[in-house]
């Protein structure tokens, strides 16, 4: 496996390139910006994302571990299967794109905003989404068990197939298809009111 380690690559724009099985160790990737860019089963171990700006990229089957995402951005990303260990993840905005898979357990993402993304299936157990932005996404058989979603705004997403049992959910916004949803979910017959 190919090792990139401890450079600084402060501000640079790499469009479309491509790497595969490469490990990025103690990288400097502060306001660097990506476009069209791919990366499968690539490591990013202690690397600064800081304010990068990622679009129509992908990082696919990539592990994150000990990264520093403060301020990032993805537009129309695709992360597939990519997981996120001890990260973190102060004002990390997503839109659009794929997270379908990623592996967000016990994440830290008080918050942070997605928007119109695919987090189908996505591995969210234990994380704390405390006043996060989760507006119009595919959450779908999302797994939120033990997840914080104190103050978050849910409007807009798909909620289907998630097991709400221990997910906080105070303060949260949701509209009123979700809340028949969620009413069904535990069990309850809703009853459409005639006026």
């Amino acid at each position: 496996m190919e090792t990139i380690q401890g450079q600084d690559w402060y501000g640079r724009e790499l469009d479309g390139v491509e790497y595969t099985g490469v490990e990025f160790i103690d990288l400097d990737l502060t306001e660097a910006k990506t476009e069209g860019a791919v990366f499968t089963d690539c490591t990013f171990r202690r690397v600064r994302f800081n304010v990068s700006e990622h679009t129509d990229s992908a990082f696919v089957n990539c592990r994150f571990e000990y990264c520093n995402l403060f301020d990032a951005t993805f537009r129309r990303c695709k992360l597939t299967g990519s997981t996120f260990t001890a990260c973190e993840f102060p004002l990390l905005t997503v839109e659009g794109g794929s997270w379908a898979f990623v592996g967000l357990s016990r994440a830290e993402l008080t918050g942070v905003t997605f928007t119109g993304v695919r987090l189908r299936e996505a591995d969210l157990s234990g994380a704390v989404c405390t006043d996060a932005v989760l507006t119009g996404c595919d959450l779908s058989a999302a797994e939120l068990s033990g997840a914080d979603l104190t103050g978050a705004d849910l409007t807009g997403s798909d909620l289907t197939g998630i097991e709400w049992d221990d997910v906080i959910l105070r303060g949260a916004t949701i509209d009123e298809r979700q809340a028949v949803a969620l009413a069904e979910a535990q069990g309850m017959i809703v009853v459409a009111s005639h006026n």
